[in-house]
């Protein structure tokens, strides 16, 4: 049963149903317990005797196209769940998976060598953490989702995207373009979704809102940096770093200067966006602290110590020379 399936019985928001789980957030103590008594009765709420510090490991599932998607977070995110894991005595196991074959998780859960199931990122429809659920695997989860028993960590990616885009609005940008990369995974929508929230608060017309989603191959690169500039678009706001890898060097390469020709952006940083010249403004989600957080997290819970349902961490938005103000004739 998802949150939002509760809060529809319930007759509550998916808010409240999340604080109520989560024991984070004001709500009355009456509608947290009913909540809570609720999500017992139906099984999802809370599931902490089972499979509980059996094998001293935990595994970590990678998603099979890491390669195309940012290889410096999850190294940095597994750096940090393997510190928190040590520190807390156990070992951790490292796999990848797509997004709906459960057929791997599968064998991990069945094989018995695993404590705990951690994945490093979700989809809308995620049929890995549906499968989980169902069986009550204890799972951590780096991102956000609607199932209550999952542990997640996530930064506010909405959020922050909003607030990048509004800052570059109120900079003098009036045209800025968002690249998005596989609109399967949850984040990127949620990126997209702020990108558009912060023109719509703007007050910018529909017209601007330019949007390239599931840039995954460079094969098409040459074909949107064309259309961009052909849409008089001033600024690119990246959905993370390897979509701004890839604009970036090809911009350069093509002899575009940056920002006079045009800005860019990035809404998750990498020490690679550092070494460019410029140096590429970035939102730094820090996923070495999101790594430990969730390691943690997930151990508490297997050993039957305190833990959080949902945490949410910070982020900061470093501005750099790469989205200084529009170049003016």
């Amino acid at each position: 049963m998802t949150i939002e399936e509760m809060a529809k019985e319930l007759g509550v928001s998916k808010s409240t149903v999340s604080r109520a789980l989560s024991g984070k957030g004001r709500i009355g103590d009456k509608t947290r317990q009913e909540i809570r008594s609720y999500a017992q009765q139906k099984g999802v709420w809370p599931k902490r005797n089972v499979r509980r510090h059996k094998t001293g490991n935990i595994s970590v599932v990678l998603p099979l196209d890491a390669y195309m998607m940012s290889i410096p977070f999850f190294q940095e995110c597994l750096l940090g769940i393997s510190e928190a894991a040590s520190s807390m005595k156990y070992q951790v196991m490292v796999t990848a998976g797509s997004l709906q074959d459960i057929s791997g998780i599968r064998a991990l859960v069945e094989s018995k060598k695993t404590d705990g199931i951690i994945l490093m990122q979700s989809s809308e429809d995620d049929g890995r953490l549906k499968y989980l659920t169902d069986i009550h695997f204890p799972t951590g989860l780096v991102g956000a989702c609607n199932f209550p028993e999952v542990i997640q960590v996530d930064s506010d990616s909405r959020e922050a995207t909003e607030n990048l885009t509004s800052m570059l609005i109120e900079r003098g940008y009036r045209r800025p373009a968002m690249v998005a990369g596989n609109s399967t995974y949850k984040v990127h929508n949620d990126r997209c979704r702020g990108f558009c929230s912060a023109l719509e608060k703007h007050g910018l017309p529909a017209g601007h809102q330019i949007l390239y989603a599931n840039l995954t191959d460079m094969s098409v690169l040459d074909s949107v940096i064309d259309d961009i500039f052909t849409r008089k678009a001033d600024c690119i706001v990246c959905t993370d770093d390897c979509v701004c890898t890839m604009l970036m060097s090809r911009l350069l390469a093509g002899g575009y200067r940056i920002p006079k020709d045009i800005s860019i952006a990035s809404l998750c940083s990498s020490p690679s966006l550092e070494y460019f010249f410029p140096p590429v403004t970035a939102v730094n989600i820090f996923p070495r602290r999101l790594g430990n957080v969730i390691g943690s997290q997930l151990i508490n819970y297997l050993m039957g110590n305190e833990f959080n349902y949902k945490t949410m961490l910070d982020y900061d938005i470093q501005f750099r020379k790469s989205a200084e103000k529009p170049y003016q004739a």
